[in-house]
This record gives C-alpha cells, structure tokens and sequence, in this order.
C-alpha cells in the first residue's frame, strides 16, 4: 500500500481543486490518502464525491496552526476527528477568522516597502480557500518580484522573522491535542524537523506532547534530510509515538509530488484503530 497523509486543495493553499487532488491521488498509485488542509475541513465533501471510479481510500483531517509559549510556529495534523464536534470546530473557526486580517496586514506592509501587491490580488489567488502566506508569495511571483513561492519564504519577506511577517491566531499545541483527542481524533506533529521553516520545536517539548497525548510526528518529509529523519525516528521510538511519513503536496504551488514520502501500513492501521471520531472511506 501507498499512504500519503499530508496533501493540500484549494480549501486552503494548494492548487487542486478536492476533486483533482483525489483524481490526482488515484493516478499516482496511492491507495490512501489524507486531505489535511489548513485549519478546515472544507474540501472532504467533494473530495468524497470524487473517489467513484477509484480505487483510493481518504481519510479526513486538518493541519492546525499552532504556537507554543515560548513563541515557536508549529502544525499539528488531525485525523480523523468528528468535524462537527462544537469545541474543536469553534477554535478552527477562530483561527481561520483570523487569516484575512494577516493577510491584510501582510499586503500592507508589502506596499510599504513598494511592493505593488494588492489584496484583490491575493483575493483571487486563493479564491474559495483559507488565504495564506503562500497566496501572497504567488502575487509576488506575478508580479515578478520573486522567482518562486518558495524564494518568498525567506527573511527578506515571509518567513517567521521576515520583514512582512505578521502573527496569525493559533492553537496552542497541547490544547490542539487536547480537542482532537476529545473529538475522537489523532495527532501528528507535522515536519518537526524543518529548519528551514524558522526554529523548530525542542526534543523536551515533544516529550511533553507526547505525555499529553500527542499520537506521532511526521519523519518522512521533504523537508528533512536523512540526519534529521533518524533523529526523529529514533525520537519517536523513545517516547512511544507513530512515525509517519508525507508528502505535504499542494500542487503546482511546490515541487513535490503525492507519495514522494509515504506512511508505513501498519502505521497507518494503528492511526484507523485509534480514532473514534470519524472512518477512512472508499468508493461504494
């Protein structure tokens, strides 16, 4: 089996639509696959309808923007949670409420330094979906004023410590595993080793998580060379968690392909029989 269980639609910043990411999954040989865009649900219903005349299982989720005390971003992946569950649906709401005012900001702080990036622009590069960072870096490859959204994520512009940067509403972690787990989910701390990204979470926090619930951490990841991935894995078999492993695909917008990193079966299992809130799905 072939397990993907980070993959993103244009419910948030990816640039399939649910159904595409799903006709897309089916062709590249996975048998399973996890829509887990940012902070919503928004994409399941029409990535569900679209897996008659495939062979693919999907398995809902959400990838939750997090900080921790000490100040450090951080995603938490959610499976398998009943998205109805009033608790845990009113704290993503909030979240995602506060995504467009960021935005704005961001926008703004662009046109301060003579960047021409306009919020009907980011408006209609997100479309339908939870405006992020990434909307704003597409404006900026538009406009010409980066190469690639990934050149976009750099101190100059917006990453953590960037000039434009601007703090967003986020759970704080071990509330988030607190509401998934009462929802009847499971929780993967999402590309823990991306150094990259800006400052990572310390081994003691994850210990700390992980005491308090926290199901298992994303070991596999395009963002984490061969060094960091056997760190993580020996981590997570120190503290008892799942590895998993992901592509964290979101179309054109990045290079990476669905299934460029994918989740052992039996880990895989072991997410399914844990979760009460919700059930993988397969065409009829």
């Amino acid at each position: 089996m072939r397990i993907d269980l980070h993959t993103h639609s244009t419910a948030s910043d990816g640039t399939d639509t649910p159904a595409e990411l799903v006709r897309n999954a089916a062709a590249a040989g996975l048998d399973v696959v996890a829509l887990t865009d940012h902070d919503t649900v928004g994409g399941y219903a029409e990535a569900a309808a679209a897996l008659d005349g495939t062979a693919l299982t999907l398995v809902t989720g959400a990838e939750l923007s997090c900080r921790t005390d000490g100040g450090i971003s951080m995603h938490m992946l959610a499976y398998l949670f009943d998205p109805a569950e009033p608790q845990l649906y009113d704290a993503r709401e909030l979240v995602r409420d506060g995504r467009v005012p960021r935005a704005r900001g961001m926008v703004a702080k662009l046109q301060a330094l003579g960047v021409p990036v306009t919020w009907e622009m980011v408006q209609r590069i997100a479309g339908d979906g939870s405006v992020g960072r990434p909307h704003i870096a597409t404006a900026m490859v538009e406009l010409g004023v980066v190469p690639t959204v990934s050149d976009a994520f750099t101190s100059e512009w917006l990453a953590n410590d960037g000039r434009v940067y601007v703090e967003k509403q986020e759970f704080d972690p071990f509330e988030a595993v607190r509401l998934v787990k009462a929802a009847g989910g499971v929780t993967v701390f999402a590309h823990p080793g991306a150094h990259k990204r800006g400052e990572t979470v310390p081994d003691e926090v994850i210990a700390e998580l992980g005491a308090a619930g926290l199901d298992g951490l994303e070991v596999d990841h395009v963002d984490h060379d061969p060094a960091t991935r056997a760190r993580l894995r020996a981590l997570t078999q120190e503290l008892g968690l799942l590895a998993t492993g992901s592509s964290d695909y979101h179309g054109s917008r990045k290079t990476v392909a669905l299934g460029e990193c994918v989740t052992d079966p039996e880990v895989y299992a072991r997410i399914a029989a844990r979760a009460t809130g919700a059930v993988p799905i397969s065409a009829v």
